[in-house]
């Protein structure tokens, strides 16, 4: 295989030197980019487009094109996994998910299967094509949702501010609780695996509804299936974002993973001294921050760069970029981290 141009990400993810801290930003492919809603124009619908591998290629490189980060995400869903399962999904404009049918008795989980993963070939056809495409200027990064948010959302039937149907199944039927997460988790896992087969060069796994659950229901019915994954994936390095878990960070630390993900509350050097130095850490700046001036968010982005410091950090937000952010703060964010120097003095009062 031939070198990476830029292997910044890659060689941050191991622990090894880097002449400087990489970025990318999660949800970079998306509204914030006038070629994105071009391509988003031309099809029917969000589905279409994340069904079509030839367009995921196209909207995968964007972000590489026109804000220079130093990785690419295939565009994609998290959802494409239960749907896979038997348990089709909608896309409702400005709603989010729907799910017409939901899983939270014995007969709904009976019709749920372990997912091949010759029914997502449009993810790995669209990652073959992205490949060639991107000459190998940058790594390529696969992901996966986490078996707790997609259960969260096969059981909910969508998005929710509480997932008080997926909680409530964890109190009165944890053992069919069990059931769902095995499968999901094994499904996710082949097409993980697939995924690096295509040729990605670094796998996340995306747990956004963590938070939600309490540190012991979520070391039960979370990290518990995220470990699993991680035991299996080993050809490339692997991230682990459980958004709100900061109560977790010790038993993250324990993870067979590179790359813990840290959400914008998380602070840096608790996280620091709970993961300990054989993690890379990723994030931390409030996505917030992009609304604000080019003086400031070089101000803010220069603040989390020095307390992170330079050794095994990937520069990120703390959650996905909003659809609606200038893309001018996004350019200010990525040129921010791209030019800054680190000095040897490290903050201790970092709060994210």
């Amino acid at each position: 295989m031939t070198a990476l141009k830029n292997d910044l990400l890659l060689r941050a993810a191991k622990g090894e030197e880097v002449e400087r801290t990489p970025v990318w930003l999660m949800r970079q492919a998306g509204r914030i980019l006038p070629q994105y809603r071009k391509v988003r124009e031309q099809v029917g619908g969000f589905k279409e487009l994340v069904t079509n591998p030839e367009l995921i290629c196209e909207v995968t490189l964007q972000p590489v094109d026109e804000l220079g980060v130093d990785a690419a995400i295939i565009f994609s869903d998290i959802l494409v996994i239960p749907e896979a399962m038997g348990l089709p999904y909608e896309m409702v404009e400005s709603k989010g998910p729907r799910f017409p049918e939901v899983n939270r008795s014995e007969k709904d989980l009976e019709r749920i299967h372990v997912a091949d993963p010759s029914a997502l070939q449009y993810v790995t056809q669209g990652i073959q094509l992205t490949r060639d495409a991107l000459h190998n200027r940058v790594p390529l990064i696969g992901f996966a949702g986490a078996p707790w948010t997609i259960f969260s959302y096969m059981v909910e039937g969508g998005g929710s501010k509480t997932f008080s149907q997926a909680k409530r199944l964890l109190y009165q039927r944890p053992d069919m609780a069990h059931a769902l997460l095995d499968k999901i988790t094994e499904s996710t896992i082949q097409y993980l695996k697939a995924q690096i087969k295509a040729g990605v060069d670094l796998v996340q796994v995306f747990d956004s509804w963590a938070g939600i659950l309490s540190m012991e229901q979520y070391s039960e019915f979370g990290l518990e299936y995220i470990a699993r994954i991680c035991d299996e994936i080993y050809e490339v390095p692997i991230t682990v974002f459980s958004k709100g878990a900061f109560f977790a960070m010790p038993e993250m630390g324990h993870l067979n993973c590179q790359v813990i993900g840290l959400d914008w509350t998380m602070h840096v050097k608790d996280s620091r001294q709970q993961v300990g130095w054989k993690k890379t850490l990723q994030g931390n700046l409030d996505p917030c921050v992009l609304y604000g001036d080019t003086a400031t968010i070089q101000q803010e982005t220069s603040k989390m760069l020095e307390y992170f410091g330079p050794y095994r950090h990937i520069a990120n937000l703390g959650h996905g970029v909003y659809p609606d952010t200038p893309l001018d703060g996004v350019k200010a964010f990525v040129d921010a981290v791209q030019s800054y120097e680190h000095s040897d003095r490290l903050h201790d009062d970092y709060t994210g």
